[in-house]
């Protein structure tokens, strides 16, 4: 590989051109899926996937795109590789990268992404982290281009936890030019530091989450309690009780607007059934549409622009 190497380690490692782009491609590479018609740019390429963390729509969507993409896929878990036996990830990182053309890793702290992707000789990509979901977020505008158009000057209302997912929408928002608003139980804030924006210019907070929804394009939320929380479930439960996403709320938001969860929900919890299968929500088109985002996502790594 050569020095210009590239990683997707969070939202901001991108710019708002290389988004142009990708969304394009996504368009084009999607529209072909559908007719049946072959995109296999990655003949004899390897992606490999590491999860610490459980998977349904990250592995599926990852496994069948690189597939699709004519290439071929090795799976790990901790359980069954070194990195659950103490190697050191910079180690497993400089043996795994000289074997693939492109490694996903699913796990905990963003550090240990980043230490991967610092010794490795391929591209890494984040397929979530506590801190960051980028690949979701690249999923989640891609569904909002399809059934609306652009998402600059727009406003996503985010209700709930202050996590992984709020923070690549701040990011998002910062560079592609929508606004978020912002509203969690207190003590879940979003951390502007963690998120690395330059300022807050591009998001708002509300301490009551019908006002955030208030005129929003998109309503998004995630549940309560995300992997490696389980243990502050009740406390969580508690805290988020008003931050169910529900239909007064989304009466509150522009009347055209879109419900979004990136799955799995728990109706009756974070959102009411009426909203999430109702004719506002999105979720199944979101969801389907990782796969497509990301198999632009790989082409792009691995084999830049097209000519």
């Amino acid at each position: 590989m050569t020095s210009a190497i590239r990683h997707y380690l969070q939202f901001s490692d991108f710019t708002a051109d290389d988004y142009a782009h990708l969304f394009a491609r996504a368009a084009l590479i999607k529209k072909k899926f559908k007719a049946y018609e072959r995109h296999q740019p990655l003949v004899d390429r390897t992606l490999a996937m590491i999860f610490e963390k459980a998977s349904t729509r990250t592995r599926v969507s990852f496994e069948a795109g690189m597939y699709q993409l004519g290439g071929s896929v090795v799976h790990l878990t901790t359980g069954d590789s070194q990195l659950g036996r103490a190697e050191p990830i910079e180690d497993s990182a400089k043996v795994i990268s000289r074997m693939v053309d492109l490694v996903m890793i699913r796990t905990y702290e963003q550090t240990k992404i980043e230490a991967f992707a610092a010794h490795s000789r391929v591209p890494v990509i984040n397929g979530l982290t506590n801190e960051f979901h980028p690949c979701q977020i690249l999923a989640d505008i891609f569904t909002f281009i399809e059934h609306r158009g652009s998402i600059a000057g727009k406003t996503v209302a985010w209700v709930g936890d202050g996590n992984n997912m709020a923070n690549t929408w701040l990011q998002a928002s910062e560079i592609l030019g929508f606004k978020v608003h912002v509203s969690t139980p207190s003590g879940y804030e979003v951390d502007q530091s963690v998120a690395g924006l330059r300022s807050n210019a591009s998001y708002q907070v509300f301490k009551d989450p019908m006002e955030a929804c208030r005129g929003a394009d998109l309503v998004t939320t995630d549940v309560w309690t995300s992997m490696g929380y389980e243990a502050e479930n009740e406390t969580r439960r508690a805290a988020f009780a008003d931050w169910c996403v529900d239909t007064e709320m989304m009466r509150a938001a522009h009347p055209d607007a879109l419900f979004m969860h990136c799955l799995p929900a728990h109706r009756g919890e974070e959102v009411e059934a009426e909203v999430i299968d109702g004719p506002q929500s999105v979720v199944w088109d979101e969801a389907e549409n990782r796969m497509h985002v990301q198999k632009a996502l790989m082409e792009f790594l691995l084999l830049g622009r097209p000519a």
